[in-house]
């Protein structure tokens, strides 16, 4: 089964470029040109990924993209032309799992939707290797699933990705770039940023505490280490 792209953007010859390139790529792709079609698009047709510009008619893209995530786990691109870092770390704040600036060449766009939708190509066909357990956190890697003394977590595939790599490396310490490099790819590994903005929305979902972690801990200097199982 193809992967469905859902492209909101209102910039029609380029959203219908970008359709067509990732058409020829393998994926389904469906075509919004405001954030309320978006909307109404992705609740209908259940995308696997959305690609989501800033600059939209009668809903803008920070606003669809709170909703999308609040609709479903779906990873969110964004396009934007703006270059400021508070707004690449708004949208973040948004929920968005990655962002390219305009303009951009279409084998990076390539690139990113294919490292967001990646973790549900690589789950492990073994199902012993499936779940990963550190004490009372459990992470499925088939299911994108993760509890906590039971309890489910609601986590992004941004985050999903972040704590699968914590987990399959408990007790060692990985470097900002490892982290950026396996999670956001090799092009983000100096963008420290993204890197302490999602650990914080990790620890804040596992209830844990900076000044005194049980989870997640920082090596001064190095980068993180996460408990040992």
């Amino acid at each position: 089964m193809k992967e469905r792209i859902l492209i909101i953007e209102d910039d029609e010859p380029l959203s219908k470029v970008i359709g067509l390139h990732l058409e020829k790529e393998g994926f389904e792709v469906l075509l919004a040109r405001d954030g309320i079609d978006g909307l109404r698009a992705a609740y209908e047709h259940h995308p696997h990924l959305v690609i989501l510009d800033i600059l939209l008619p009668r809903l803008d893209g920070w606003e669809a993209c709170r909703r999308l995530k609040e609709m479903a786990n779906v990873p969110v691109l964004i396009l934007t032309a703006r270059v400021a870092e508070a707004d690449v770390l708004k949208g973040f704040e948004c929920g968005a799992d990655d962002y390219v600036r305009k303009p951009f060449s279409l084998a990076e766009l390539t690139a990113r939707v294919k490292a967001l939708l990646k973790p549900v190509r690589s789950a492990p066909s073994d199902p012993r290797a499936i779940v990963l357990r550190n004490r009372d956190l459990e992470l499925d890697l088939a299911r994108h699933r993760v509890t906590l003394r039971g309890k489910a977590l609601e986590l992004t595939p941004t985050e999903f990705r972040l704590l699968s790599c914590f987990m399959q490396n408990p007790g060692k310490v990985l470097s900002h770039s490892e982290l950026l490099s396996q999670v956001w790819g090799a092009d983000y590994a100096e963008e420290d940023q993204y890197l302490r903005l999602y650990i914080r929305y990790l620890r804040r979902k596992l209830n844990d505490n900076p000044e005194n972690p049980s989870y997640i801990f920082n090596v001064r200097g190095k980068g993180y280490r996460f408990r040992e199982a």
